[in-house]
């Protein structure tokens, strides 16, 4: 089965995509900040992140450039409400792997999330 972490710290968004990825099949686990995402992605195995940029403590930002400047390689998935094309551009340049604004319809979501787990 299919490790993701959600780092989301909208509770109840968070509770949506973990109930919605379990139904089909993901193992899911949920980081409400920064902080606790950046220690959950280097200890847990996981294949996927869903990581909003708005975060507490430690932003998206921030998680996703420490991810890949130690060599982590599982696809994120940025998932904001930042909807402008310049955020967009620069997430991708920075090692993001797709984007996806909120709201969004969740058959969008799980399309990118298992284009991602498949091909790995």
């Amino acid at each position: 089965m299919n490790r993701i972490l959600i780092a989301e710290d909208e509770v109840r968004l968070a509770a949506f995509l973990e109930k919605g990825l379990q139904k089909y099949g993901f193992v899911t686990a949920v980081a409400e900040d920064g902080q606790q995402a950046l220690e959950m992605a280097k200890t847990g195995n996981f294949e996927l992140l869903l990581l909003d940029l708005r975060l507490p403590l430690k932003d998206g930002w921030k998680v996703l450039e420490e991810l890949r400047s130690q060599g982590q390689k599982f696809p994120i998935i940025v998932v904001t409400a930042l909807n402008d094309e310049g955020t967009r551009h620069a997430v991708l340049l920075k090692g993001a792997n797709d984007y996806l604004t909120k709201p969004f319809k969740f058959k969008d979501l799980l399309t990118r999330v298992q284009s991602f787990l498949v091909s790995n």
